[in-house]
Parts: C-alpha cells; structure tokens; sequence
C-alpha cells in the first residue's frame, strides 16, 4: 500500500528581498489565468545551484519530483547542501504547497523539520503535546495514553510544566521529537534536527526510528548528513542535486553514488592550501604512493611554513576517517622543529580494509609526552585515498594503543625531514 506518491511536483521561488511575488507578476499571472494561459513565470528560472550567479530572478529549489513510498518503508534523503531536501519535506509535510504538480498521502503525518517546529513558546511543554496531538488528529484519551512514555523518553520531566520558551534548544528538541515519534501518525518525517541533541539522545532516536519503521510498520522519511545513520535507519534513498532526483535506490548503492559526486576534488594527488598570515602552517599535502594505495604503509609528504622561533617545539597531529565521517583513528608525531621544511609522515599497519579515507591534520605547538599541546593550524579532509588492495606483511598489529578516556583508537606513525 502507497504511503505517500509525489507526481510531477516542482518548487519554483522568486529571489531578492520580496520572496512571494509582487503585485504586478500577481496581476500578470491572474491575467493570463482568465484567458486559459500557462503561468508565465513557469517558463523562466535557473536551476538550483547556490554557488553561481543567475540571470534570472526565479529559482526552482525542485524540479520535476516524482517518486513513491510503501507503507512502512524507511526513505533516506541524501543532498549538498542547498539541494532542496528540506522543500521537499515542508511540501511532503503541507507546510507550504508546489508551484506544480500532486502530492497523494495516506495517513496522518507527524513531522520534524526544525527545533520547535509546532510549538507554542508560551505554552508549557505538558500543553505543546496536547496542542500537537490536537493538530495531528489524535483525540484528548489517545494523547493523555501517550503521555506518560513521551515524556520519559524525552528526560525534561522536571521542565514539563514550564513555558517551553524557556528550554535550550536541546530540550527542545528532545520534546518535539518525543511528540512526533509516540503519537499514533503513520508518517514520521524528520529532518537533520538530531544534530542539536547529545550522542546519548541522536542514539536514542535512531533506535525509536527504527522501532517505528521496523516494528510499528510506519513510514519515515529521514532527512541527514549522517551517512552511518542512515544506512543504520534506511532501507531505500533518495539522492537530490540541484533540486531534482539523480539517483534512487537501495540506500547502499545511493550514498556510494552520493559520496563519489561528492568526492570529485577530495581525491588528488597533491592538495594545497591558501597561505594565510600565520607564524606556522601547513602549506600542501602530498599523497608519496600513488593516487591509490595498495601497500600496507600509508605514505604522505607534507610541506609547513617554519615558525619564527626556530627552537619551539612542534608536532603533527590527524586522524583518518571513512567516507561516512566516522573516525577511525588518530596519530600523532615526535616533536619537530620547523623552518621551511618538508616531513615524510607514514603510517604503518594501518590495517584499513578496501575502501575510501581521508586525512584530517594538525600542526601543534607543545610537547606531546606533556600533552600540553595547542593546534597552530588545522586542515579538514585535506586530502582522500583509496585502498585497493594490501602488500604482504608479517606484522598483524591495528593500533598502536587504545585510551578510554579519548574513547578511541590511536594509529602507529612516523614522520621524518625530507
């Protein structure tokens, strides 16, 4: 059974300080509406690309959607951002209507697009879950039966009875979520508003929504850049680009599809980074085997801009993570001294299987044993690799230690003057 269908629908939005028209396109469109013509301002608009400039003034943030939904399916919603993944939410959610096309749902929809979406500020937390029950259809004797669990699963008992302008933006969330979740919809839309709770509650959530999918039989839709997450949670996805669909699917070969449009510039042999008025920093960084790894020994030159006083200490720091933005884990250098120079950084037995990485890095002022190090400078996916394969090796170890209170693991490595 369908849960929801989208036909044909697009989003079309005027730029500039006016966002809903003005009188005389209004004019325009009601005169051309009596005589039985096509909207004029539906032939024109650029593509939805927020990094270039346009020459026309109407955008549209969708184009041309079309997709179906079973009941019970778990759809991921994958896209840079600007690609329309939130529009199409508010259009799924009735927030705001299409400029064309249909929409077709069965069930009520309980959603989640934004802190506080829903909310009452003056109301207190207990009276914001009757109002949104009210709003999703649910009578006084079903929202009063839920009442309970709600707020449990949300921890702001003590704050129920206080005005819910008064929360951070955490419990905020953690109640709205709570609503959306336990009430008896059987559409659940949530967009990226977990970012806003703790690890303790994001894993909180991830759990309840796979409850509802999974156990309840209802339908989420899940809107993150949390790759791990929704490969967690869903079983299918949608990838958006520039307000249409590229891609569709089962949700592993959708994020493979989205991270590999995403990689094009991560993926580079040398990277370079802009000089800025810093004492020390770090210039490129250079990838020594290969585009593609295929040894068990990852090898990268780095080239840093020597510090004024040639006799600090220094160090270099990083960690590497997947391509889902989970780290792996981290190393560290001996001390260095700086002037100009380049370092040969290798990380031996690394252990990584067949797949995609990237190195985060970081130069630091201080003395590793004495752990009183400060990040001069700091570089974020500075550069991606792959691995293909592996060289023979008599070594098996992973990691050089594990510290609990880091609460992850540490990477052998070496690094060395060129």
């Amino acid at each position: 059974m369908l849960a929801l269908k989208a036909e044909n629908i697009s989003k079309q939005y005027r730029l500039g300080q006016v966002g809903t028209g003005t009188l005389s396109h209004d004019l325009n469109r009601f005169w051309h509406q009596i005589r039985g013509k096509e909207d004029p301002y539906l032939r024109i608009g650029d593509s939805n690309d927020r990094t270039s400039v346009g020459e026309s003034e109407y955008v549209w943030s969708l184009r041309d959607i079309n997709f179906e939904i079973e009941q019970g399916d778990a759809v991921g919603i994958i896209g840079r951002n600007g690609a329309g993944k939130s529009t199409l939410l508010k259009l799924l959610s009735k927030v705001t209507k299409p400029t064309t096309g249909k929409i077709y749902t069965n069930g009520r929809i309980a959603s989640l697009l934004e802190v506080g979406t829903g909310f009452h500020p003056e109301m207190t937390g207990r009276e914001n879950i009757f109002l949104n029950g009210a709003i999703l259809g649910m009578t006084r004797k079903e929202i009063t039966r839920k009442f309970d669990e709600i707020v449990d699963f949300s921890g702001v008992e003590r704050y129920i009875d206080t005005p819910v302008k008064r929360y951070s933006s955490g419990m905020y969330v953690r109640l709205a979520f709570a609503v959306a979740a336990h009430l008896e919809s059987e559409i659940l839309i949530v967009d990226e508003v977990l970012a806003v709770g703790d690890a303790e509650f994001q894993k909180k959530c991830l759990g309840k929504m796979g409850d509802v999918s999974k156990g309840e039989g209802r339908t989420v839709l899940f809107v993150s850049h949390n790759m791990a997450a929704v490969k967690n949670l869903c079983q299918t996805g949608i990838f958006l680009n520039k307000g249409c669909i590229d891609y569709t699917g089962e949700i592993n070969s959708v994020v493979e599809f989205y991270m590999s449009n995403y990689e094009k510039g991560l993926f580079s042999k040398h990277v370079s980074f802009p000089v800025q008025n810093k004492k020390s920093q770090i210039l490129s960084i250079t990838n020594k085997n290969t585009d593609i790894f295929t040894q068990d020994t990852l090898v990268f030159e780095i080239e840093i801009k020597g510090s004024s006083e040639p006799n600090k200490e220094m160090c270099i720091t990083g960690s590497i993570c997947n391509m889902e933005d989970v780290r792996l884990g981290s190393f560290f250098s001996k001390n260095i001294t700086i002037s100009n120079n380049k370092f040969i950084l290798e990380i031996p037995n690394h252990n990584l299987t067949l797949g995609k990485y990237y190195l985060n890095l970081a130069l630091s002022e201080g003395n590793v044993i004495k752990q009183n190090l400060s990040i001069v400078d700091a570089q974020y996916k500075c550069i991606g690799f792959e691995i293909i394969g592996f060289a023979q090796s008599n070594d098996n170890s992973v990691f050089l230690s594990w510290n609990p209170n880091w609460g992850h693991n540490y990477f052998e490595s070496f690094i060395k003057s060129v």
